[in-house]
């Protein structure tokens, strides 16, 4: 990584003057990974495997920013520890088989470590642009100077390759409900919800079925506080473990002999056998099985960890959707109005690719690349994308060591050309003298 001013090759030194003048301009020797969360470490170690050159650009003070600062202290991983694991590094052996977030924080910092990982934190990148005439990659970044100063300064890399690992889940999702504002009481969204610590005695509306919320419902009752759960569409909850086995090492067992749709009947079964009749308490299962759910709607099954103990004892109630807000009141679609005192948003999260990105081929208007996995983390013009797969961190390792296998191949072989070119150069030099 270099200045472009004074390290730049011949054929891209024509860039606008006031351009170049008004900000710093950095050479990339190899690709910009755009994200320090397991997908962009995991595509570094990769990398630094085969021995090429990157720089990781990361718009928060830390890695796994969305992990350190925007979960619930409750949270585990849902898989099995070996489902989870990064590229060439397993999990320490005395990790239990779910570990906490605050385990999984300390792998990913081992992680960094052992492959000597270090990102450019406090950089948000404001835009990236493929430049056609030269081939290169222009990313353009607002880099404060420290956590607590407002200094910034501008910064453009050029680079050849561009690693989008900014994930699924970069920015939350907040719906517009009528009345909200003149609601009065507290409203979070679960990324910035810790723990049901401060709700004692209160009544929390939970916006929201899938995974965080059900969570975050389960922990506001264990806290002592009165959740009322909205469910506005239908919903897969399934059993975390079937007989002593989780329910995603058994539906991948079962895929490598059946076909989806059977495996989603099995699943189904099973988990009427282990949990009963989950629609009886208001939790309407869609019309297709889990896993087909999954892969076109895009909507993750609930995996069950004692929420519904709780939906059955009354102690979290399951609710309609919502009509609006009133003053210490939420009117429901069917008429009910509840009294409450606080709301967590557990609505989930979006993509913020298309805010930066300039380029609409690869990525959809979403920011999840168009190509469905296993086809989708490599695009036109150098351009990559890792942690779209919807498969979770065993997608997000599947997509990262292709990548990494995939730039080190073109770096290796343009290394190769340019020291070639360099050579001939200096002999040509050498007989003209």
């Amino acid at each position: 990584m270099h200045d472009i001013c004074l390290n730049m090759p011949p054929m891209v030194q024509n860039f606008d003057p006031e351009d170049l003048f008004s900000r710093r301009c950095i050479w990339v020797n190899g690709p910009v990974i755009v994200g320090a969360g397991p997908s962009g470490l995991a595509v570094a170690a990769g990398l630094k495997d085969q021995g090429v050159p990157f720089i990781i650009l990361e718009r928060a003070n830390c890695i796994a920013s969305l992990w350190q600062n925007r979960t619930y202290d409750r949270l585990k991983l849902h898989l099995p520890k070996q489902f989870c694991q990064l590229p060439n590094f397993p999990f320490p052996e005395d990790f239990p088989e779910y570990p906490t977030k605050f385990q999984f924080i300390s792998y990913l910092e081992l992680y960094a470590k052992h492959f000597n990982i270090a990102p450019q934190f406090n950089e948000t990148v404001q835009s990236a642009k493929y430049d056609e005439t030269f081939g290169l990659w222009r990313v353009k970044t607002i880099r404060r100077k420290g956590p607590s100063s407002g200094a910034e300064c501008e910064v453009e890399y050029i680079c050849r390759w561009l690693v989008v690992a900014t994930g699924e889940n970069s920015e939350k999702v907040v719906p517009e409900f009528e009345g909200l504002g003149e609601f009065g009481g507290h409203v979070t969204h679960a990324c910035e919800y810790k723990s049901g610590e401060g709700f004692g005695g209160q009544k929390v509306l939970v916006v929201g079925c899938g995974n965080s919320g059900m969570e975050v419902s389960l922990d506001l009752c264990n806290h002592n506080a009165k959740p009322s759960m909205v469910v506005r569409s239908s919903v897969h909850v399934l059993p975390r473990e079937i007989f002593g086995k989780s329910t995603f090492e058994v539906a991948v067992m079962l895929m490598k002999r059946l076909p989806l749709w059977m495996v989603d009947k099995i699943l189904l079964i099973l988990a009427r056998l282990t949990l009963g009749n989950v629609e009886k308490y208001g939790l309407k299962r869609p019309s297709v099985g889990p896993l087909e759910f999954k892969h076109t709607a895009g909507k993750t099954p609930v995996l069950d960890i004692g929420a519904l103990e709780k939906i059955r004892s009354g102690k979290i109630k399951v609710v309609p959707g919502i009509r609006r807000f009133l003053p210490g009141k939420v009117e429901l679609v069917d008429g009910q109005v509840l009294q409450i005192d606080s709301v967590v948003l557990a609505t989930g999260y979006h993509s913020n690719v298309p805010l930066w990105l300039k380029e609409n081929e690869f990525f959809s208007n979403d920011g999840i690349p168009r190509n469905p996995f296993p086809n989708g983390w490599k695009g036109k013009g150098g351009l990559y994308a890792v942690g779209f797969t919807r498969r979770g961190l065993s997608g997000a390792s599947l997509d990262a060591i292709n990548v990494a296998h995939d730039i080190a191949k073109s770096w290796k072989e343009e290394t190769k050309q340019n020291r070639k070119t360099v050579a001939a150069r200096h002999r040509r030099c050498i007989s003209h003298f």
